[in-house]
């Protein structure tokens, strides 16, 4: 292998010239030459007369390590053949994901592997354990705490896990069936995380003032990190809902004393004001999901029950900001409602906002865009050291539904809006949040940071055309200015085009 800044004759695969590298460690770029031998990045600087079998100027663009999506709901979509190359991804410059967020995805993680393999795909992907699912298999949607037998079954099967080389373990206290979890029971299963030396990230119990309220569902996630002893991620961080605008810097000051006690604790976060969940999981109370879909509906009803849920549910669509913050984003049932507003369906139909919901509910839900942030908090929180980007979204049927524009622009957007428009990162530091600091707080080998013996996932791009057009309305709009994207060495976008090549892997821990 050729070190940095030695010229010397050599023969490459693939030789990228006088492109300004950022190599992700958040320095600032210098001008270099890369070459490509393999899947590996085999030397680095100035590579004077070697040869390459294809030679690339990159004069004026920038090259950078491929960025790595913490938070992806894409592994249903790469194990499709409709959807396994991964093209939106590609097209923001991202090589890696990690799938199986929140405490969701499946729980028997090699016919996971199986399935995305079978059809090949565009990028890596990497598995977390999903508590929920976990749970669900073993208890189904019962709100009590698990049995000892029960405890022992969610163990085995964390551990199973764990042995197939995922490189840690998801919850989604907010979400049904994790919400019925204790903080004890998470952490018994988090210390099995723990002896592969594998990472805890979780979509927290509460964002805004629903239960125990943002700030101690924070303090629960560096509580499981300090008692199970691993490395934990607040997973898209954010204040949700006016109840607790300005709660950013609150966040901040509870991630900095857990880390100068010597903890190691992050966050992901995606660059939008706007969130995305389901409508059930966003209006309904937990305590009427217990047991499932039809013990829901046998509430609903029962006339003094219901009444109970309307209630709740008139608080959180409050605590949301109101219905005209609620935008319908997939609707099976209905999709002339998709992409409007709840507050303009309920005008449309001459009902309240919350029969709407009701109705919605009871025909099998929906997913939403919520807007419910305040940018000052956003901000707060993207400029820390130890927040990562990621972008919660998924790959959906080219123009089906109305999805969140995160999934088509999330890793452009923080380029164009936060660093080039707004100046509050400068790029370095952006790129360094999507590609080492991620391959750092997950202890990916040979990722994340550009170097000599790294794999070669690269991105060579110009920076004055990178762009997210996806927008919440217009959500179905590739992300632009990538010129060249590698995965392992392969080129999967070559002159601003998709090349076809299929050079993901599922990458295991160790």
């Amino acid at each position: 292998m050729v070190s940095s800044g030695t010229a010397v004759s050599q023969s490459y695969d693939v030789i990228i010239r006088n492109g300004r590298i950022v190599d992700g460690t958040g320095n600032p770029w210098f001008k270099g030459d890369v070459g490509i031998l393999g899947d590996r990045v085999s030397g680095l600087g100035d590579l004077g007369d070697a040869v390459g079998k294809r030679e690339l100027d990159a004069t004026g663009l920038y090259v950078t390590p491929g960025f790595i999506d913490t938070h992806s709901h894409a592994g249903p979509g790469l194990s499709s053949e409709t959807l396994s190359s991964g093209r939106p991804l590609l097209a923001q410059g991202v090589t890696t994901v990690f799938i199986n967020p929140d405490g969701g995805g499946m729980v028997d993680l090699k016919s996971q592997k199986e399935q995305l393999m079978e059809h090949g795909i565009g990028v890596n992907v990497i598995q977390l354990v999903p508590h929920g699912s976990i749970r669900s298999l073993v208890m189904g949607a019962q709100d009590r705490g698990p049995t000892n037998s029960e405890m022992l079954q969610m163990l085995d099967l964390v551990e199973r896990g764990m042995e197939e080389g995922a490189f840690g373990f998801s919850t989604g206290t907010f979400y049904v069936p994790g919400s019925y979890s204790k903080a004890s029971e998470i952490v018994g299963m988090a210390k099995v995380v723990a002896r592969y030396n594998g990472v805890y990230t979780s979509h927290i119990r509460d964002e805004s003032n629903y239960t125990v309220g943002l700030i101690s569902a924070v303090e629960e996630v560096i509580d499981v990190a300090r008692n199970a002893g691993l490395t934990a991620v607040v997973t898209h961080v954010k204040a949700l809902g006016p109840p607790v605008w300005g709660y950013g810097a609150a966040i901040v000051r509870k991630v900095e004393a857990a880390r100068e006690e010597g903890l190691e604790i992050y966050a992901d976060q995606y660059p939008y004001l706007g969130s995305s969940t389901g409508l059930s999981a966003a209006l309904l109370p937990r305590w009427a999901q217990s047991g499932g879909a039809d013990s829901l509906l046998n509430r609903l009803d029962r006339p003094g029950v219901r009444e109970d849920i309307r209630v709740a549910m008139s608080n959180n669509l409050a605590r949301r900001g109101g219905a005209d913050r609620i935008q319908f984003r997939r609707v099976v049932f209905d999709e002339s409602i998709e992409g409007k507003l709840l507050s303009d369906v309920a005008e449309e139909r001459g009902d309240s906002a919350l029969e709407v919901a009701l109705d919605v509910i009871r025909k099998g839900g929906a997913s939403i865009i919520s807007f419910n942030m305040f940018r000052g908090d956003l901000e707060t929180l993207m400029v820390q050291p130890w927040t990562m980007t990621s972008s919660d979204g998924g790959l959906v049927p080219w123009m089906q539904g109305v999805p969140h524009p995160r999934s088509y622009g999330a890793f452009p957007r923080k380029i164009r809006k936060y660093v080039l428009e707004e100046e509050l990162l400068s790029f370095g530091q952006a790129v360094n949040s999507m590609t080492g600091l991620p391959a750092q707080v997950f202890r990916i080998e040979d990722r994340g940071i550009l170097r000599v013996g790294s794999y070669a996932d690269l991105l060579v791009f110009d920076l004055s055309r990178i762009n997210d057009p996806a927008t919440f309305t217009n959500p179905h709009q590739l992300a632009e200015g990538m010129v060249e994207v590698f995965v392992g060495g392969e080129a999967a976008v070559s002159g601003g085009q998709f090349t076809g090549v299929m050079a993901g892997k599922v990458i295991t821990r160790n």
